[in-house]
Parts: structure tokens; sequence; C-alpha cells
């Protein structure tokens, strides 16, 4: 007959049986727990930290310092790339002003007179009338005085107008200086007597003309006072 108390209640025989070996077991792991020596701080074995390198804090200050530095650099470069700007600038605009000014004088300076175009080289016939007037216009150039009338008169009696006409008989012949041309100079006479710009072949018309003429002007004054052999 089970026996009860107040507010419990009985357990069976199979129950408190194995509540006993709880119990027992219990008891057993708590004497075991207490049993087992705990370890002491001294007996843990100490693990080695490699060290950080820096600190965040140092890590900041140091790229903080970086960044700095390298905008500085950027600052020096970016001033003194504008300060060439502005060099380039300032020389271009004074170029620029010295061009202006330059074409302003220009256009204010009076044009150059413009030179005179050579004269167109006279020209003459060549016939006994061109030979004469050409040799009238160095005459005058030289201030050797004779006149168309005066020329054409004495050539036509010495040479009747050739100028390779040739006298092999007078005694200046006989001296082996003959006369030649259209006045009959002899070669010693025409090389004493030549004029300056004409040519020195003796038989040129011209320039046998004009040193016969400055001949005469030099014995008779003028080729005008000569009215028979010189």
């Amino acid at each position: 007959m089970r026996s009860t108390i107040s507010g419990y209640t009985a357990l069976p025989k199979a129950h408190k049986i194995s509540a006993a070996g709880l119990v027992t077991v219990a008891g057993a792991a708590a004497l075991t727990f207490a049993l087992v020596p705990q370890a002491s701080a001294a007996d843990v074995p100490s693990v080695a930290v490699k060290p950080v390198a820096q600190s965040a804090q140092e890590f900041g200050v140091t790229h903080d310092a970086e960044l700095a530095k390298a905008a500085d650099a950027a600052a020096v470069k970016a001033g003194a790339e504008a300060k060439a700007a502005t060099q380039t600038a300032a020389k271009a605009k004074a170029d620029t002003e010295r061009a202006n000014r330059s074409t302003e004088r220009k256009a204010l300076e009076p044009a150059p007179a413009a030179k005179p175009a050579a004269p167109a080289k006279k020209a003459y016939a060549d016939n006994l009338d061109g030979w004469i007037k050409e040799s009238l216009d160095v005459l005058q150039a030289k201030g050797i005085p004779a006149s168309y009338d005066g020329i054409k008169r004495n050539i036509m009696r010495e040479s009747t107008g050739n100028p390779r006409a040739i006298n092999d008989w007078d005694i200046n012949a006989v001296n082996g200086v003959p006369s030649k041309g259209l006045l009959q100079m002899i070669d010693p006479t025409f090389k004493a007597y030549h004029v300056e710009g004409t040519s020195w072949d003796i038989y040129d018309p011209v320039a046998n003309i004009t040193a016969a003429c400055n001949y005469a002007a030099d014995k008779y004054g003028s080729m005008d006072n000569v009215n028979s052999a010189y």
C-alpha cells in the first residue's frame, strides 16, 4: 500500500533507483572535476605576436603627409605652367603690338620714289645717215664740235660713203700706213684720237667718224672747217 505525503507523489521503485543513480553519477563527476588541478597563468604558454608596423593613427598621419606633399608639388607645377603660359601670352601680345606699330609706321612713310626707267637705247639705221647721227651723239656727249653737213661732205669726198675704203697709192700707203675707212684715217692717228665708247676697229663707221672729228677739232677747230685732205 502506497503512503502519500501531501504535495508529493510517490515514485515507483524503478524511478527511485534511476534517481539514485543520477545522484551517484553527478556526485562522481563533481568529485572528478574537483580533483583535476587548474592551470595557473604561469603554466599557459605565451604566443609571440608580431608587432604591427604602424598603428592606425601613425598610418593616417603618414598618409596625410604624403598627400600634402603631392598636393604641394602639383601646386608648384601648376604655378610654373601658369607662369609660362602668362609669359608666352605676354610675348605674343608684345610681338603683335610691335608688328602693328611697324605696319603703322610703314603706312605713314611716303612711298619711295620710283626709279626712272633706263632710257631705251637709241636705234640708228645701219647706213651712212645712221652712222653720222650716232657719231654726232657720241661727239656731243664728249663735247667735240661737228655738224651733220660737215661730216657728210668730207665723207663723200674721202670715201664716197664706203666704210671699207682704203687708199693704197698715196704717200701714206708708200710709207706702209694706208688711209682707211669713211674719213680715210691712218692707224696711228686713229689710235691717238680714238674716242672712248666706240670700237677699236678702224673700219667701224661710227668709230672712224668720231676719231676723225676728234682729230679735226684738235687740228682745225671742227670737221666743218675741213674742205680738203687733212
